[in-house]
């Protein structure tokens, strides 16, 4: 710890996040309601029809926030679909948020292209303006953030998720003790 105090601001994020896999978990003690999402034309989603926030009421959701030059967030998709798969017949639902880092991936053909590529089937929101980003004060690609069934973030977690790995074994509790919980 006494190094990551020496170290600039940027870094001691990803020296104390390597020390410490709980670092950069965060659950909230109070939850609050997601914004709307920002994007209403049907040109700013893929695999979906512009959703709105009532849309996902009554679901436990996982907004995941990333980009396509973002390798860790590439090495997340495995986990994600196998959560989808794993809870697929619950009330349960991914939503993706591409926002971009450079210009050139407010391409939306791009985008499609690695939707498809990386077999992704859940709604994405295009997010080039950084609108959602915004309301969600976001700041890291990747980042999830874990909605309950009444449309209230109640836990956020930034960093690459692998199957099997703790900080991902961690959000699948929190998942299904969300999924316990009553609307």
């Amino acid at each position: 710890m006494k190094f990551a105090l020496a170290v600039t601001g940027a870094l001691i994020a990803v020296v104390v996040l390597s020390l410490d896999p709980g670092a950069n978990a965060r659950l909230l003690s109070e939850p609050y309601t997601i914004p709307e999402f920002t994007h209403r034309d049907s040109d700013d989603w893929i695999n979906s029809r512009p959703l709105a926030r009532g849309d996902l009421e009554g679901k436990v959701v996982l907004i995941d926030f990333w980009t396509f030059g973002c390798v860790n967030c590439y090495k997340s998709f495995p986990w994600l679909k196998s959560i989808e798969t794993k809870y697929k017949h619950l009330e349960f639902a991914v939503l993706g948020v591409h926002t971009p880092e450079f210009d050139h991936e407010k391409d939306r053909r791009k985008v499609s292209e690695k939707v498809k590529e990386f077999g992704i089937e859940h709604a994405v929101m295009i997010d080039n303006d950084f609108s959602y980003w915004k309301a969600l004060k976001n700041r890291y690609w990747p980042s999830f953030y874990l909605i309950d069934k009444t449309g209230k973030v109640r836990a956020v977690y930034v960093g690459e998720m692998r199957e099997g790995g703790k900080q991902a074994n961690r959000v699948e509790k929190q998942i299904e003790a969300l999924l316990a919980e009553l609307g």
